[in-house]
């Protein structure tokens, strides 16, 4: 099959029916960084559930560039209350993937890993050029993709992390690996989708670099207070708050 790169409206269009949790601006953020890749470059995506990102990857990175998706679809670690494994809902996310995979025309350019991220180190040779992180959302695992998946980028590379500022697993990752003393310098963020680069930095760059991060810990607070009013039924203070919906924000 001959792949032509769609244009980030088509993209959406193919998503729209694609259970996961990625927004407009965060798809944006995901399809730009993508279509950046020269063209033998790696990306690597851990945590695909029904492919939803995937799709946003594959469909804007340049022919040539070689695609890893890394997921066990062991059922587990889907959402704040479904931590752990279920082989049936593991199975059924599976056959999603692939469908949704098949439907938007970039099967052919994934290579899938049915492994846990931990599991799969090794599994992928030679440097990362964009790594995205939306796999499991505890402290620990977080952080092992984070720093063992991380040290995989390439200089120069780029780390999108999900969840970022968000998650209290995620976010507690975060201080203890990108904020000190790190060769990530943080570029931004949509909503809860962090971007960093991998480069050095000066003593001064690397404190600038820290306070950047830290003045995301008070939209951090906002999100735990609405998780916790939306896991109480507290609608009311989820709008005063700012937040229109039922769902947890990300």
């Amino acid at each position: 099959m001959v792949f032509v790169r769609k244009t980030f409206g088509e993209v959406l269009d193919q998503i729209a029916d694609v259970e996961g949790w990625l927004t407009d601006d965060q798809a944006r953020r995901l399809y730009d960084r993508a279509s950046e890749l020269r063209e033998d470059a790696q990306l690597v995506e851990i945590g695909s559930f029904r492919g939803r990102s995937l799709i946003v990857l594959a469909s804007a990175a340049p022919v040539g560039v070689g695609i890893v998706s890394i997921d066990p679809h062991a059922g587990g670690d889907r959402g704040p209350q479904e931590i752990a494994p279920n082989q049936y809902l593991g199975d059924s996310d599976y056959y999603s993937y692939t469908d949704n995979l098949t439907r938007a025309g970039v099967a052919d350019r994934v290579t899938h890993i049915r492994k846990t991220s931990g599991d799969a180190l090794g599994d992928v040779d030679g440097d990362i050029d964009l790594l995205y992180i939306d796999g499991a959302h505890r402290f620990g695992p977080a952080r092992q993709d984070i720093v063992a998946w991380g040290d995989q980028v390439a200089d120069g590379g780029t780390m999108l992390i999900h969840d970022s500022f968000s998650s209290i697993g995620v976010t507690l990752a975060l201080l203890t690996s990108t904020f000190v003393g790190s060769p990530w310098r943080y570029q931004g963020r949509s909503g809860s989708l962090a971007e960093y680069r991998r480069e050095p930095m000066s003593g001064r760059e690397s404190t600038v670099n820290a306070l950047r991060q830290a003045l995301q810990l008070g939209w951090f607070a906002r999100n735990v207070l609405i998780k916790g009013a939306l896991t109480l039924k507290l609608y009311p203070l989820t709008r005063l708050l700012g937040h229109r919906t039922r769902d947890w924000p990300y």
